[in-house]
């Protein structure tokens, strides 16, 4: 992978943690360490378990011994591997071993997201399946200390889970986010005599690349350019302002 392929994946992942686990509220603890700056993105071009498992242990590691200030919390991209849920399951296994070895047990703990995840007694396009779905296989690396904190600090921990199920239910399978492309003037001769304008609608799963098949349709609709500016609007979902440095970072 190239260095604007690599970017690319980091820049997905980051989107989605904004749009999807912040913007629909999935996780309430998230939002503060990614104000923050204390969430350490990490793309992993591992291809083999082998491979797989250097990066895990060295993640592994280097969060045990940084400041939390520093990096509270940390998510390994695996674009190139794991594609198959299965696999991706049962290296799981692989990664619990790596704690225990590591003596790390009781105070990291791996969580995971996949494109495919599947909670066990649920069809492949049940609504609950995507509150674990990411735009590439993730390892999310986690402090116990800042999960004990978090839950302690809300009050209803325990119904987070029945809440994003809500969520997603209200939304319901057959919901699609819709992303626009306006104008505020007529096109001639393949120019918009105004503005163009790009409204998001808050989709979690948008990726550049299909950013760039959206500007490809509408080059192959005829579309040259246009004589305003470029805008976008973002307004479909809560913007992430600062917070002040004292608040406990599990409040959100």
């Amino acid at each position: 992978m190239d260095a604007a392929q690599c970017q690319r994946v980091i820049d997905d992942t980051r989107g989605w943690l904004e749009r999807a686990v912040i913007g629909l509220n999935l996780c309430p603890f998230a939002k503060a360490v990614q104000v923050k700056g204390q969430v350490r993105y990490v793309l992993s071009e591992a291809r083999d378990d082998e491979a797989l498992l250097q990066t895990l242990v060295a993640e592994l590691e280097h969060l045990a011994e940084v400041d939390p200030a520093v990096t509270d919390t940390t998510l390994i991209v695996h674009p190139q591997a794991l594609q198959d849920f299965l696999d991706f399951n049962d290296f799981l296994d692989v990664a619990d071993a790596a704690l225990e070895d590591l003596g790390l047990q009781g105070t990291l703990q791996v969580a995971s997201f996949h494109p495919q995840f599947q909670f066990e007694g649920t069809e492949p396009d049940d609504i609950t399946n995507a509150t674990n779905r990411s735009p590439y296989p993730t390892l999310h690396l986690l402090r116990e200390n800042s999960i004990d904190r978090a839950v302690a600090a809300f009050p209803d921990a325990a119904e987070i889970y029945e809440r994003n199920i809500e969520t997603l239910e209200k939304l319901g399978p057959a919901h699609r986010f819709a992303t626009r492309v306006l104008a505020t003037g007529p096109i001639e001769a393949g120019m918009v005599q105004g503005d163009v304008i790009l409204a998001g609608g808050g989709d979690p799963t948008l990726q550049t690349d299909q950013l760039g098949d959206l500007v490809a349709r509408l080059a192959k609709a005829g579309l040259r350019g246009a004589k305003g500016r470029f805008l976008y609007w973002d307004g479909a979902l809560p913007h992430l302002a600062g917070i002040a440095e004292d608040q406990p970072p599990q409040v959100g």
